[in-house]
């Protein structure tokens, strides 16, 4: 049994292949001008930010910046490429909150450089589909086998691109 996080959400959406590394301790990110660039956005983009809102920790889950008196949380993004992925994101920042006793907590995903808000809910639906996402996610993770490439648009934008493709020709 692991322990699911915001990211298992986030990967499960984008790449099982990404996610099944990811839990493995395979880690790329640290190799990728990508994500550096998308750290340094969100820090820039709304500096008080951190004085306007608070983290949060619910269990293992760590929100950065949460409106506790609105009841907000706010998530920022670089892009919108996988818009699909960060709503199930905040979405399941929205269903821990709900377990943890804070209903009616709505989300915001920011999107700075493209000067975007999009607000997030978390519908009665969706609860259910969030249990399965955790129960494939656990399927994922504790597999020995890691999934295959998904040969995505995205795969080239990816800090794993040169892992997952290196016996590839060009």
């Amino acid at each position: 049994m692991i322990l699911i996080n915001a990211t298992h959400i986030n990967l499960y959406h984008v790449c099982k292949r990404e996610l099944w590394l990811h839990y493995h301790g395979v880690r790329m990110e640290y190799n990728s001008d990508l994500v550096a660039e998308g750290k340094l956005l969100g820090e820039l983009s709304y500096p008080e930010r951190s004085e306007k809102y608070t983290e949060l920790q619910v269990g293992n889950i760590k929100i950065d910046y949460y409106d506790a008196r609105n009841k907000v949380v706010h998530e920022i993004k670089k892009s919108d490429k996988v818009d699909y992925a960060h709503q199930a994101q905040v979405k399941y920042y929205l269903y821990r909150l709900l377990l943890a006793g804070i209903e009616g907590a709505t989300g915001i995903l920011e999107y700075p450089s493209l000067r975007q808000k999009e607000q997030v809910l978390l519908e009665k639906e969706d609860v259910e589909k969030i249990q399965d996402w955790e129960k494939e996610i656990q399927a994922i993770c504790m597999s020995d086998q890691c999934p295959p490439v998904i040969h995505a648009k995205i795969c080239r934008s990816c800090s794993y691109c040169d892992f997952c493709y290196i016996d590839e020709e060009d």
